[in-house]
């Protein structure tokens, strides 16, 4: 993908459904109810796509994320949400992609190309899953293989604190503090070969556990 091709910001429509729904629910449960610090805004380019990189321990960490960037971020959501009517126009404005289980990352690869080309920032999972000290261990090269293929930069984010949200058998989320860092923007891995992803990728990881460590 050239970057002669990709827009420099997500479509219009998606930045107002974004700002009502960061201002009227998103903003108030992450700085107040949370209580939430955020640091490092300033390294979050205000043009152009790229690739945001995280940790991931909590389901609130997709608006958490997106909330704290100051732009939508898109992310993957699985085929079936699409289906319905007044959900699927909602999550398509607000960013989301549709991935069909069973398609493996060649699908959710397409899908996140797709959204970037649209000025898309994408919001990537580093691990794939959850896990459940907001570590990463098991870095996964996906992300680097979509800022690769798209030429696009990739941004590191730390989400402490979100693994104590929800606590098994209970479904309010507590009232626990929460801390972000974003980091510096990390650029795209020279080539698609596994070596180069491997090395950005492990370097996202670094960066992404050092800021975690430093907690609250």
């Amino acid at each position: 993908m050239k970057n002669s091709e990709l827009k420099e910001r997500e479509p219009i429509s998606s930045l107002i459904l974004y700002h009502l729904f960061k201002t009227s629910v998103v903003a108030p449960m992450c700085y107040g109810y949370f209580r939430g610090q955020v640091y490092g805004q300033e390294n979050v380019p205000q043009k152009h796509p790229l690739v945001v990189v995280s940790n991931h321990a909590s389901y609130f960490d997709p608006p958490l994320l997106s909330c704290c960037m100051g732009r939508p971020v898109a992310f993957m959501a699985k085929e079936e949400l699409f289906e319905v009517p007044l959900l699927r126009e909602g999550i398509r404005l607000y960013g989301a992609y549709p991935v069909k289980r069973g398609s493996g990352d060649r699908g959710a690869i397409r899908s996140a190309l797709t959204a970037l080309k649209e000025g898309w920032l994408v919001g990537i999972f580093l691990q794939g899953t959850r896990t459940v000290d907001g570590r990463i261990d098991d870095p996964k090269l996906g992300a680097a293989m979509i800022a690769a293929k798209a030429k696009v930069p990739l941004l590191p984010v730390s989400l402490w604190g979100t693994e104590n949200i929800l606590k098994q058998g209970s479904p309010i989320p507590r009232p626990v503090p929460l801390t972000i860092r974003i980091g510096e923007v990390i650029a795209p891995p020279e080539s698609n070969k596994r070596p180069a992803l491997e090395k950005v990728t492990q370097q996202c990881a670094t960066v992404i556990n050092q800021l975690h460590d430093l907690g609250r």
